[in-house]
């Protein structure tokens, strides 16, 4: 699907099934269907937001691109290198040009390595610096993400939420990475510090050429962040798309039910619009649904939505989407 040489990512039906046991013996009973072959490209240099509701996916999807899984099938492309057939130490090389940025800024810091220790440990497990130039890096790294240099010698605990996923973030920086994958960096914090710490996502972005694949379920911010959106549900991508494109022209009933939701600060215009409200719940990734995942909350299906998958195709202007009503 579109893929060209400014593509940084390429990802061709990606599938990440986890197997569910049971029994003394630990036998097979069934998958639960993570990612349930998606295909989609990141460019150089761009921001693809994902969205989705929890369980849809976005968040192996990242995992499943920074090799932290072993896929169940499909194909991952970085920078021209086919990533999903490389070996451990091959990876190990490759890593250092993607890196992940995690939702809980705590969690996510061992709690007895000072904020210097951990920025730093990336940088001597690839061997890239030693001695006084080890210090000096970290306090780079610091004052890169707003951060007094003298914090080095505090720990985690001692920290804000919003400084904790400063540290993260100078922690994926370190080995200077092209590719970073931010899970929900900012559902964690303050709405205040949110702002914070996009802005200095974009501003590291420009001054680095970064390019982010950036995981949240709120559309409010994905929309400020992000170059193009994709939409996931149940395993499956819904809808991909420039971000005013679909927030301007949502076509998937899914993507219109979710933008329906989003809070507009006028309350004039608030009332005025229509609120979609979907029926039941997001059926078991075990048990999905034949023919589109959707089709059992949706208003418009047909019988076709029962027992076909619909296909994922660009109906114009780089516009994908997958449903039969499109």
């Amino acid at each position: 699907m579109g893929m060209d040489n400014n593509n940084l990512v390429e990802v061709e039906n990606l599938v990440m099934y986890f197997p569910v046991t049971a029994g003394i013996m630990r036998r097979k009973v069934a998958d639960v269907k993570a990612v349930d072959g998606i295909s989609f490209y990141i460019k150089n240099g761009e921001t693809l937001g994902l969205v989705g509701e929890s369980g849809c996916g976005k968040t192996t999807t990242g995992r499943c691109i920074l090799r932290l899984y072993e896929i169940t099938s499909g194909k991952i492309t970085f920078d021209g290198v086919d990533i999903s057939k490389l070996n451990k130490e091959q990876m190990r090389n490759m890593r250092r040009n993607m890196q992940l940025i995690f939702q809980d800024p705590f969690a996510s810091l061992d709690p007895r390595q000072t904020a210097g220790s951990i920025i730093g440990e990336p940088l001597q497990v690839h061997k890239l610096v030693k001695g006084q130039e080890y210090k000096e890096q970290v306090a780079e790294l610091l004052k890169m993400v707003e951060l007094e240099p003298r914090m080095s010698v505090r720990y985690p605990h001692e920290f804000s939420g919003g400084q904790r996923q400063r540290l993260g973030l100078a922690r994926a920086l370190a080995v200077r990475p092209k590719f970073i994958v931010c899970d929900e960096p900012v559902s964690a914090l303050d709405v205040s510090i949110q702002a914070q710490i996009i802005t200095l996502l974009l501003r590291l972005k420009q001054e680095l050429n970064l390019t982010y694949l950036f995981i949240a379920h709120d559309l409010s911010v994905v929309r400020h962040i992000s170059d193009r959106v994709g939409v996931m549900y149940l395993g499956r991508m819904a809808e991909l798309t420039r971000s005013d494109e679909l927030y301007d022209n949502p076509l998937h009933p899914y993507t219109q039910a979710l933008l329906s939701a989003v809070p507009i600060p006028d309350p004039a215009v608030d009332r005025q619009r229509k609120r979609i409200l979907l029926s039941g719940d997001v059926p078991s990734p075990i048990f999905t649904p034949g023919g589109c995942h959707f089709h059992p909350r949706c208003s418009v299906a047909m019988d076709v939505c029962k027992d076909q998958v619909p296909e994922f195709k660009d109906v114009g202007n780089e516009h994908w989407v997958a449903c039969w009503r499109v």
